[in-house]
């Protein structure tokens, strides 16, 4: 999944993609935008390769896609259409905030959701306008026309909201609605990060809790001063942290809450070469877990023994104790994987 850092220029998006990915900018890619891949860390998976000691010493952690993307414009916004078009290729947005040199961010987050808010109704009316002028050709297939007529009515629902500052997740769209409306890559259904690109001084409770009923994932941090202290000595790193009051870096956690933020969530493979994490979006099935593996996983399903990890910690992390304990489970392919669980795919040969 490809994660944008979105909002207005000035407000630090580039700072905080360097200091999450480890990559400078590059000038040549500002008006395009630029992609790294992060790993996604995790205590309980560094944990079981702790005790499992597989012939790869380090965990493999599962990877997220950052792509900054060039900030949108307040005064001259005629760029701005373009600018929000390289948006769309994301599957989530990270709404970044300027906290370092304003207070606004309510204000600020509710400008950016404008600029989505027209450009999404500008892609939907354009559509409806089209479908209205194709439903007057009647010398079609009635299976090609019934689906015309459903589209359209969606889509006027959507341009509804939409006119009235209410993005289209509001509408609760049904899986089949999703999929008619996908290719259109609408910004106001993308899961939404804020992120308060902060100074020093945390931002204060009844703030975040202001902004959380706007987004329900609201992070924060001082970006600049985090990749100043990444940039020193392990020694001098220390004494500036512990002068700053900081016990340690953010980045980890930053980038924990944009993954699950963005709908994610983490299953686990262990085994003697190796114990790897792999991301999968929350309320998918274990057979899509095992094509995340490989797709002849998927194709030769047969069943999957599934622990939790709260059972596989209690276990001593031993597959064989947790067997026997009756805390292994064999679950079909409908299963619904849950968070942290360790899954061995069995398929056929």
């Amino acid at each position: 999944m490809k994660v944008g850092l979105v909002g207005f220029a000035g407000s630090g998006k580039s700072t905080v993609f360097q200091w999450l990915s480890g990559e400078k900018p590059d000038p040549a890619k500002v008006q395009q935008g630029q992609t790294a891949m992060v790993d996604v860390p995790d205590e309980r998976l560094r944990a079981i390769t702790a005790k499992y000691r597989p012939k790869k010493p380090e965990p493999v952690f599962a990877k997220m896609a950052l792509l900054d993307t060039p900030g949108l414009l307040t005064d001259d916004r005629k760029d701005n259409p373009r600018r929000l078009a390289i948006i769309r290729e994301a599957g989530a947005m990270v709404v970044v905030l300027d906290g370092f040199s304003r207070r606004d961010w309510d204000e600020q987050w509710q400008r950016f959701r404008e600029e989505c808010l027209l450009a999404d109704l500008e892609i939907v009316s354009n559509r409806i306008s089209r479908l209205e002028v194709q439903l007057k050709k009647r010398a079609r297939p009635a299976k090609e026309i019934e689906a015309d007529e459903l589209e359209l009515s969606l889509l006027r629902r959507m341009a509804h909201a939409l006119e009235h500052g209410q993005p289209a997740s509001v509408l609760g769209l049904s899986a089949e609605e999703e999929k008619t409306v996908r290719s259109f890559q609408l910004l106001t259904l993308k899961p939404e990060i804020i992120f308060i690109n902060r100074g020093e001084s945390p931002v204060p409770e009844p703030e975040l809790a202001k902004l959380r009923q706007l987004s329900p994932t609201v992070l924060q941090a001082p970006a600049q001063l985090e990749l100043e202290l990444q940039a020193l000595p392990g020694e001098d790193r220390a004494v500036f942290m512990q002068e700053l009051g900081l016990q340690q870096s953010q980045r980890e956690e930053v980038i924990r809450g944009i993954f699950y933020g963005a709908g994610r969530q983490v299953f686990f493979t262990v085994g003697e070469d190796e114990c790897r994490s792999w991301a999968l979006p929350v309320g998918d099935t274990v057979l899509e877990a095992a094509a995340c593996i490989h797709t002849d996983l998927a194709e030769k399903f047969v069943r999957a023994n599934v622990i939790s990890y709260a059972d596989f910690l209690a276990c001593g992390y031993s597959e064989k104790e947790a067997k026997n304990r009756g805390l292994m489970r064999t679950e079909g392919k409908t299963y619904v994987v849950q968070d942290g669980d360790i899954i061995h795919i069995l398929a056929s040969t």
